[in-house]
């Protein structure tokens, strides 16, 4: 990318790790006059802000008209839905082999051409379109980052024999399972709106990122969205997912519950994982936020919750029958899983005290397992069983963002409970039963002090109606309105390595050398930390890293400079394995600047030199790095970042 625009790294090369249409909207309002917007929208003017939050296990798209901004609309029917609503699809996809004649699987979208032999074909599955014993690519998204752990239930063997099955990279079937998402979102746009509309009107995309993720994983998501589509005849975005779920949870209670100066801790529990940020209130019109702690994360989604009712299962129904269930009856288990996933996950409620009843149909009673005319009894402890451990995990979490801002003196007026996970009644129960304390009851006799300080201390708990959809809906706001976020917190710090002049005092006789130019001895691999973790920082105050670079009569005056982050501390001086990572290569082209603005300078042999001194300029923002070159504060060149 040239590095004298302020757009996001958009067209950046970069090397990654290597594994091996039906739809509507549902809109609560139609466009003035009903049906499409007025034909003659003008292109300079008019625009559909499409949000698109990819998830670990489920994902949407919602699409706003900039002319009726109150009108935030969700897709909600898809490929192999069989009509079905739904607010999200889920993120699987499959490569099918067909003939070579073009014949593609019913609703089934095209490959990207590569197949595993010049005979076949191969057609793309994904979302709704499987069968329950379907093979498929689940939990994608995760590979992306090969700095987080991956959860106990995603096999990377079963995901790369797979991926090597179809000759694809997982940045290729992420790729893929975008392009579906993109193609589907643009016939149901054109569906709603009309073609001529479409053609004269701009689209922009705006896509969701984990906050905790790496800026490589963020980057390689930005790539795949490219390849897509979504960033290539349309301007496109990226926005962290917990950052897109405040801009519409806090616009959403703004009225009653927002004062500046306050606190809220936003907690975006999804399928795979929990993103918490905490913001605190600067302005109220417009609305301004600025980070007021470092953004936390963890694998402690609702997905593992399946997996604990699976491992229930197993033991209540023995090894051996619950693989024989799987193996000859999966829909029976199926459906279990499906009533467990819609219906428990979201509503459990230990207050009411009563049994679930899971269905499992076609199993013969056991009262020693606990199953009577096809249900699987639950009591109110076991569900409980199920779920402790995870919910657990997610207290722990915001735990930590609560002890962060209090340690400072602080107060916290909010916990915003959004996501999938988010829906749980008893996700929302917990966390209110430890952050926010009831009234006491009326009494004549004095309130002890101590009840006193733990109610002062009460934190509310809120449950936004589309806690689901917070993510896509607040992606789409973010693209409409700007950003209402008006400094963040460094997850890391970030510098950059630099040779000095040798002090035996403070450097190993070891690590120096001799430099013919300077004429002494110098040390290299020195860090000099820019940007210190937990450090407020803006997108519209870039963080500029200084270099003096020499170059012999002849030699390339394209250079490369690596930049370095560690999420340890304290910093360490020096560039250290295990303690360092390269997040990316800058490679800086300095032929555009002015020879007169070099310096000619000649060594004690009369060997001549040309030295310049110029600085790169990072921009960081909600889930992207921005840089560009400049000398005596003059734009110059161009900039690009393979990312490591």
């Amino acid at each position: 990318m040239n590095a004298t625009t302020s757009m996001p790294l958009h067209g950046l090369a970069g090397q990654f790790a290597n594994l091996g249409l039906d739809g509507t909207f549902s809109s609560p309002t139609e466009a003035p006059g009903g049906g499409a917007p007025r034909e003659n929208a003008s292109a300079s003017t008019d625009r559909l802000i499409v949000g698109v939050d990819f998830g670990t296990t489920y994902s949407g798209v919602a699409a706003v008209y900039s002319s009726t901004p109150d009108d935030v609309e969700i897709i909600k029917t898809w490929p192999g839905g069989n009509g079905i609503t739904s607010d999200k699809v889920p993120t699987e996809i499959a490569y099918v082999t067909a003939p070579a004649s073009g014949h593609d699987a019913a609703g089934s979208g095209t490959g990207p051409g590569k197949g595993p032999s010049s005979t076949t074909a191969t057609a793309i599955k994904w979302g709704f379109q499987f069968k329950p014993e379907d093979s498929r690519l689940r939990c994608i998204k995760l590979f992306l980052d090969r700095n987080q752990k991956l959860p106990h239930f995603v096999s990377p063997l079963e995901t790369a024999t797979l991926l090597r099955k179809y000759e694809r990279t997982v940045n290729e079937a992420v790729s893929d399972y975008l392009t579906q998402l993109y193609t589907h979102t643009m016939d149901t746009l054109t569906r709603r709106y009309g073609a001529s509309f479409m053609a004269i009107t701009k689209v922009e995309f705006v896509l969701t990122v984990p906050a905790v993720w790496s800026d490589a994983a963020k980057h390689a998501t930005l790539v795949a969205a490219e390849r897509a589509g979504l960033g290539q005849r349309h301007e496109l975005r990226l926005i962290s997912e917990p950052e897109a779920a405040a801009v519409y949870t806090l616009k959403a209670i703004q009225p009653t519950h927002v004062q500046a100066g306050d606190h809220f801790i936003v907690c975006d529990a999804g399928g795979g994982t929990v993103d918490l940020i905490a913001y605190r209130v600067t302005q109220l019109a417009p609305l301004r936020v600025e980070e007021s702690a470092v953004g936390t994360g963890g694998l402690c989604g609702s997905t593992f919750l399946n997996y604990r009712f699976e491992e229930h299962v197993r033991t209540r129904l023995g090894a051996a029958r619950f693989r024989e269930m799987q193996d000859r009856k999966p829909k029976t288990w199926q459906m279990g899983l499906a009533y467990f996933e819609e219906f428990v996950k979201r509503n459990f409620d230990e207050a009411e005290r009563q049994d679930v009843n899971v269905p499992f149909p076609g199993l013969a009673d056991d009262a020693g397992a606990g199953l009577d005319s096809g249900f699987l009894v639950l009591s109110p402890a076991q569900v409980k069983e199920i779920f402790d451990p995870v919910v657990h995990e997610v207290v722990a979490l915001v735990q930590g963002q609560v002890d962060g801002i209090r340690a400072r003196d602080e107060v916290v007026s909010g916990i915003v409970l959004v996501g999938g996970f988010g829906q749980s009644n008893y996700l929302y129960r917990h966390l209110k039963r430890q952050f926010d304390a009831a009234p006491p009851a009326y009494s004549e006799r004095p309130e002890p002090a101590a009840a006193r300080r733990s109610r002062a201390s009460a934190i509310e708990v809120m449950q936004p109606v589309y806690a689901w959809t917070a993510v896509v809906r607040g992606a789409v706001l973010r693209g409409l309105e700007g950003s209402m976020v008006v400094s963040r917190r460094s997850r890391w710090h970030y510098g950059t390595s630099y040779a000095t002049v040798f002090d035996p005092d403070r450097h190993p006789i070891a690590d120096r050398y001799w430099s013919p130019l300077w004429e002494r001895w110098m040390v290299s691999d020195r860090m000099q930390w820019h940007i210190a973790k937990g450090a407020q920082i803006s997108e519209h105050a870039p963080i500029s890293f200084h270099y003096t670079r020499n170059f012999r009569p002849g030699e390339s005056l394209i250079v490369d400079d690596d930049l370095i982050a560690c999420e340890h501390d304290p910093a360490p001086a020096s560039v250290r394995k295990g303690a360092t990572l390269t997040v990316c290569t800058l490679t800086t082209d300095l032929r555009a600047v002015p020879k007169a603005l070099f310096t000619r300078l000649t060594t004690s042999k009369s060997v001549e030199f040309d030295n310049l001194d110029f600085t790169l300029d990072m921009t960081i923002d909600s889930a992207a790095l921005v840089f560009e070159l400049k000398v005596d504060g003059v734009r110059y060149g161009g900039v690009t970042a393979k990312f490591h």
